[in-house]
């Protein structure tokens, strides 16, 4: 694809989507899709980047990304190739990003993922490995009991077409309300940056919101909302991808001893992340601070947490359910996922490490 197509593609995600950019702050072992010869042919090659532009969210939920930049080990991996941070408010915007040449991979939810591989006609993005489970709630007034005491309500969500938005739409229109595309129906939903949405929940202008953390925990904890949906009760096992790993499809076949460099870095944030949560937790809340200039309670670090965990699976299987969930709600058109993952490199990097493959549930070729 070339950059005019990309520059096309963006304009025609950010008009169906409405986004507007921003750059505000805000596993489980399954059997291999991949076999040994595809992962060894995808982990070299091409020429290491002199720079990785990558961006991500100021959100527990991308741990991975926070800890990876902050504990060094993106930066150790990549030696030479210099790291370019970049962070966002919500993924639609970011996906702007990557689809108009301004990002070569990024950390997102998967609807924001499927809106860009949808938007682009497959080309643009590829998913290379996952990074959160779980962490995302819908948090409401304390006297608003079931979703039918929502009708006439007004909910938000980090922005439109992003995975919490398709998530709050979804589980509305299953419980008999509307909430259409552009405001009208039996609920509105008003996407807003999520700082927003903590200022607008306490002075009392919306009802409630579906957010992932530390967001959900800070209205729980500083604004007295409480959980009305856990999204884990809505998937079987309670798994669900929350951040993916995406890079540019031109990056990846040009630079793949780079991505290589990176997904070695996120394997070793994860694991530190896993074995030293507590230290983890620290680190995490000292760079929310720098990123937004507040600091989480100790409450709401260890709140957050305990909702999610960090991963290198991206829960492949889950992306048509996912994808299905986007068309229902009019926020999508149904397309053909294969061609969606390359995790040829990360399930090399994982066997180098003595952990298992994870599944790209049959959607890595066209």
């Amino acid at each position: 694809m070339d950059i005019k197509t990309l520059v096309r593609t963006a304009a025609a995600l950010t008009a169906a989507l409405g986004i507007v950019a921003s750059a505000a702050a805000c596993g489980s072992s399954k059997s291999s899709g991949s076999d040994t010869k595809a992962a060894a042919a995808g982990s070299s090659g091409g020429s290491a980047a002199s720079t990785l532009r990558l961006g991500y969210f100021a959100n527990v939920t991308h741990a991975t990304a926070v800890v990876g930049v902050a504990h060094g080990d993106f930066a150790k991996a990549l030696g030479s190739t210099k790291l370019s941070t970049q962070i966002y408010n919500a993924g639609p915007a970011e996906m702007t990003a990557v689809l108009g040449g301004q990002l070569d991979a990024a950390y997102v939810g998967p609807s924001s993922a499927l809106s860009a591989f949808v938007q682009s006609h497959g080309e643009a993005l590829k998913i290379v490995a996952g990074a959160t489970e779980g962490g995302a709630e819908l948090v409401v007034k304390p006297g608003i009991n079931s979703a039918a005491d929502l009708k006439g309500k007004t909910l938000a969500t980090p922005q439109k077409g992003n995975t919490q938005d398709v998530a709050l739409r979804y589980w509305l229109k299953q419980n008999g309300l509307t909430a259409n595309p552009d405001g009208t129906g039996d609920v509105s939903v008003d996407p807003q940056d999520n700082a927003t949405t903590l200022d607008q929940f306490k002075a009392g202008h919306i009802e409630g919101a579906w957010l992932p953390e530390p967001w959900a925990s800070r209205l729980v904890s500083e604004a007295g909302a409480k959980v009305l949906v856990d999204e884990r009760s809505l998937w079987p096992n309670g798994q669900f991808s929350t951040t993916t790993l995406v890079v540019a499809t031109s990056f990846l076949d040009k630079h793949p001893d780079t991505v290589k460099a990176l997904i070695d870095g996120q394997i070793a944030a994860n694991s530190w992340i896993t074995s030293d949560p507590t230290d983890a937790q620290k680190l995490v809340n000292s760079e929310l601070k720098r990123l937004t200039g507040k600091a989480l309670t100790d409450a709401e670090i260890q709140r957050s947490f305990s909702e999610q965990k960090v991963t290198n699976d991206p829960d492949a299987s889950t992306l048509q359910t996912a994808l299905d969930h986007a068309v229902a709600v009019k926020l999508l058109k149904s397309t053909d996922l294969h061609g969606i993952f390359d995790l040829s490199i990360l399930n090399a990097e994982l066997a180098k490490n003595g952990q298992p493959a994870v599944s790209d549930a049959g959607l890595s070729k066209k």
